[in-house]
């Protein structure tokens, strides 16, 4: 569910190059998605000798032309209270023990995502978000587009703290281009699926991009105007 919405970031800004700032680290797996490989209705997207595919339900399907877009990664890294690091045997299980039983596949993929971040482990930051993202933001490259991204550490935060990222953005939003995609409620009464978001600067805002189950198990991509 994620891919479409970078994909499309980069069709609305022509950028070829980006640096990516995930908040929650996840471990690492959201950081490597151009590592990995996507079945969509329209065509493949990725290394077709991918460690990893992954596939899901297409409610509307993702154009063709947002997949024929290659954006190059230049730089990876998250920022987390307590990153979980599966370069280690305990980190691997720690991640492992959080599979539910019966999930057919779910166990092989969640193995091929670590080898994947074992092969390239992208940068892992141990930080409150909202203490240290002004500073990141701050050192960010001219040669990258910066893309921060979420998909749930914002539902843990206080008000205050979810806030003081806002402002951030904000901040460094008018200082020059910058990206933020994140996952929250498509609508005020909408409670049993995401909604994708992103925001640019320059630019206006915030679009809707698409409707998704809360694991990316199905995609609505929505393609809709700035709001």
């Amino acid at each position: 569910m994620l891919l479409p919405c970078f994909l499309e970031l980069a069709r609305l800004t022509g950028s070829e190059t980006i640096d990516l700032l995930e908040l929650g680290a996840s471990a690492g797996f959201n950081l490597l998605w151009d590592r990995y490989r996507y079945a969509y209705a329209a065509g493949g997207w990725g290394p077709v000798d991918a460690l990893l595919e992954v596939d899901g339900e297409e409610r509307t399907p993702v154009p063709d032309e947002l997949l024929a877009l290659t954006p190059r990664v230049r730089r990876r890294v998250g920022l987390d209270l307590d990153p979980v690091d599966v370069t280690t045997a305990e980190g691997a299980l720690r991640l492992r023990s959080f599979v539910w039983p019966g999930q057919a596949g779910r166990p092989e993929r969640l193995d091929r995502a670590i080898e994947a971040v074992r092969r390239e482990p992208p940068e892992l930051v141990r930080a409150d978000v909202a203490d240290v993202l002004p500073h990141v933001l701050a050192e960010r490259s001219a040669v990258a587009l910066t893309v921060v991204y979420q998909t749930a550490v914002l539902g843990y935060l206080s008000d205050d703290a979810w806030n003081r990222v806002r402002e951030a953005l904000a901040a460094a939003g008018s200082e020059g281009p910058l990206a933020f995609v994140w996952t929250d409620r498509p609508a005020e009464d909408v409670h049993d699926y995401w909604g994708l978001w992103l925001q640019l600067w320059p630019g206006e805002g915030p679009r809707l991009l698409a409707h998704a189950d809360f694991h990316g198990a199905w995609l609505e991509w929505l393609g809709s105007e700035w709001l």
